[in-house]
């Protein structure tokens, strides 16, 4: 059956034309449109630049203000991928960016102490000294590697990346869908065959993927996470070809995929899932939850 046709993007378009900020209308644009338009996606973005380089003003919705931010960076990363803007100025003008706040061990912080003075959600601590972590640094090195860019930064952050992946041990969804990006782009292609396999492992054995939308009560929540912050095989394997697919049978992915499809809500767009502590951020962020439903669904059409 079907899980993205006509009718479901033209009820998704009418929601971002309605609702989406411009980044996604033009991003929606660039992947639905009648032609691939990188140069509507990249105007879009060059609106979140912070003035001292890096990206703001709310690209990450949850992420608010004008001092940049490396989570803000790692979601410009994917943005100039999708433009396939990384492998040249604009790439390596991230990695001198990434650099300035890039600790000893060679990763950077999720947040910086400098969106202390903006408004923040009570899940995201700020910290005088932040330690680097993969969440952030696996964001923003991932769309790089991928895109073959060569940058003295991109060399110290896949070693923290490296690192940080084989130490994971008890983890949550969150951690490992930035450690599986990284992998599907890692240039050590049996490393990360390595390490994938370990980590589908304790994916299942730690119960942290929803098998059965009907059953959520197989699932363990993360600390800190919402009631019903659930996450999919597809969550873990957005495309056939990721690494992650091999953790899940066909059944398993054919369950999430129709559940996924059946989230469209009656505006067109789909929901998010993680803690709303302001209206104003939900309403933000639902747009790109709709693309990359969309994404997902269509990623996966006729496998």
């Amino acid at each position: 059956m079907a899980r993205i046709d006509d009718n479901t993007i033209d009820r998704a378009a009418e929601y971002l034309w309605t609702a989406g900020r411009v980044l996604e209308q033009r991003r929606f644009a660039h992947h639905f449109g009648a032609a691939p338009d990188p140069a509507g996606v990249l105007a879009a973005l060059d609106a979140y630049r912070a003035p001292g380089g890096g990206w703001a003003y709310g690209l990450e919705p949850d992420v608010r203000g004008p001092a940049a931010q490396p989570l803000a960076a790692g979601a410009a990363a994917r943005i100039l991928a999708e433009a396939d803007a990384l492998n040249g100025p604009r790439g390596t003008e991230l990695c001198d960016w990434a650099a300035d706040s890039t600790t000893p061990d060679g990763g950077v912080p999720a947040v910086l102490p400098s969106l202390r003075a903006y408004p923040h959600p009570p899940f995201l601590p700020i910290a005088d000294a932040p330690p680097a972590e993969l969440l952030s640094t696996g964001q923003i090195a991932a769309p790089l590697l991928r895109a073959g860019l060569r940058h003295p930064w991109l060399t110290g952050a896949e070693a923290f990346c490296r690192r940080a992946i084989e130490a994971i041990g008890t983890t949550h969804p969150y951690e490992v869908i930035t450690a599986v990006g990284f992998l599907d782009a890692a240039p050590d292609r049996a490393w990360a065959a390595e390490q994938a396999a370990r980590l589908g492992e304790s994916v299942r054995s730690q119960q942290l993927v929803l098998l059965d939308p009907a059953h959520p009560e197989q699932v363990r929540l993360a600390p800190g996470y919402a009631p019903g912050e659930f996450h999919l095989p597809h969550d873990y394997a957005p495309r056939p070809d990721s690494l992650a697919r091999s953790w899940f049978t066909d059944a398993e992915v054919e369950r999430g995929l129709d559940h996924l499809a059946s989230r469209q809500l009656p505006d067109g767009g789909w929901p998010i899932n993680w803690a709303r502590w302001s209206a104003a951020t939900e309403n933000e962020a639902r747009p790109g939850v709709t693309l990359a439903a969309l994404l997902t669904l269509r990623a996966y059409e006729g496998s």
